[in-house]
């Protein structure tokens, strides 16, 4: 079993920054994609961004240039710094990866619990 573990969420004014963290722990042998995902009230989950094992970013129209995503392969940790911040980036965010665990080749999804992010105007 893999858990993912997020931190950093809390309140912050329009304009401020948050640094969410995203650690994975259990039988990894390796991850491919990362990523972070809100869901604000009332509405659909969305993708915010995405890195791949060798790096390879994408990122949401709505966050390009000011969030930043990056990851520490020897922790399996995803970060996501958010600059700028809006109010309509109120929501609960939650990290994702696909995980290829130990003794098998098949990648596993699997979801953090979210961590709230507020953005007060």
């Amino acid at each position: 079993q893999v858990q993912l573990v997020e931190s950093g969420g809390g309140l912050v004014q329009a304009g401020g920054s948050l640094r969410l963290s995203c650690a994975a722990s259990g039988s990894i042998f390796s991850i491919n994609v990362m990523g972070w995902y809100r869901q604000a009230p009332g509405k659909q989950r969305e993708l915010v961004a995405s890195i791949t094992s060798s790096r390879n970013t994408y990122y949401a129209e709505s966050v390009k240039d000011r969030f930043t995503i990056s990851r520490d392969n020897a922790k399996n940790t995803v970060y996501l710094q958010m600059n700028s911040l809006r109010p309509e980036g109120t929501a609960v965010y939650y990290c994702d990866a696909d995980v290829i665990e130990q003794r098998t080749v098949t990648p596993l999804h699997y979801w953090g619990q979210g961590t709230q992010v507020t953005v007060s105007s």
